[in-house]
């Protein structure tokens, strides 16, 4: 169905205090993806998918607010699903990561789990698109990049789709979503951290410009209510 990643990356804001965001970026082969796969807030990111079970992030989430690790919270949540078996389910907190793949689930289907990031996916032509969308955001990080981390995290998944993404090249209505969320207390959160495209037969494309624009307005009323 799916194939998404999850990230934590630690920073220092402008006044000197450390903080932590949270990203978790998902395409699939078809609609509304962003309504149901991925989750995000100050205390991390997740994503379900296969035989997706929406409960297991709304619950997860609760979970990592309550306190709990990522990795103890979902594995907690799998111990109590009877159909675990057809479930892939993967993120990051503050300080762990945990990665999931169900026996059961259809075609390729497997994950990555890096210290700060976990990618996975099902459906998939093979284990290189996992690995290209996981690289490709280790690189990101390790050239120091500005862009923010919404755009890296697209990017990220359009390495994913260019190393043969999902194999169901007979569905032609896809869909794609980007969450990316802070420790930070800011006045105005940038409008390019949540983007879906819901239905769409260029996912990754029509994501990347409604990013760009999503950027541009944001930049823009950064500028007009400075002045003000």
């Amino acid at each position: 169905m799916t194939f998404s990643i999850c990230v934590r990356e630690s920073y220092v804001d402008d006044g000197g205090d450390d903080q932590h965001r949270f990203g978790v970026a998902v395409t699939t082969r078809l609609p509304g993806v962003g309504a149901l796969c991925p989750f995000a807030s100050e205390h991390g990111a997740v994503a379900t998918q296969a035989l997706t079970n929406v409960e297991l992030g709304e619950k997860g989430m609760d979970y990592l607010e309550d306190g709990l690790a990522v990795d103890d919270a979902l594995q907690a949540l799998l111990n109590a699903d009877d159909g675990r078996s057809e479930r892939q389910l993967h993120g990051v907190g503050s300080e762990t990561t945990f990665a999931f793949t169900g026996d059961d689930c259809l075609g390729w289907a497997g994950h990555r789990e890096g210290d700060d990031y976990t990618v996975a996916g099902n459906l998939l032509t093979g284990a290189a698109v996992v690995e290209a969308a996981a690289d490709a955001y280790e690189r990101s990080v390790d050239g120091d990049s500005d862009e923010p981390l919404a755009k890296r995290l697209i990017d990220a998944l359009g390495a994913g789709h260019a190393a043969g993404g999902d194999k169901r090249d007979d569905l032609d209505v896809q869909s794609a979503a980007v969450v990316v969320t802070t420790t930070e207390d800011r006045e105005m959160e940038p409008y390019y951290n949540d983007l879906r495209v819901d239905a769409t037969e260029t996912p990754l494309r029509d994501l990347r410009e409604t990013f760009s624009m999503a950027r541009e307005g944001y930049e823009a009323a950064l500028e007009k209510y400075a002045e003000e």
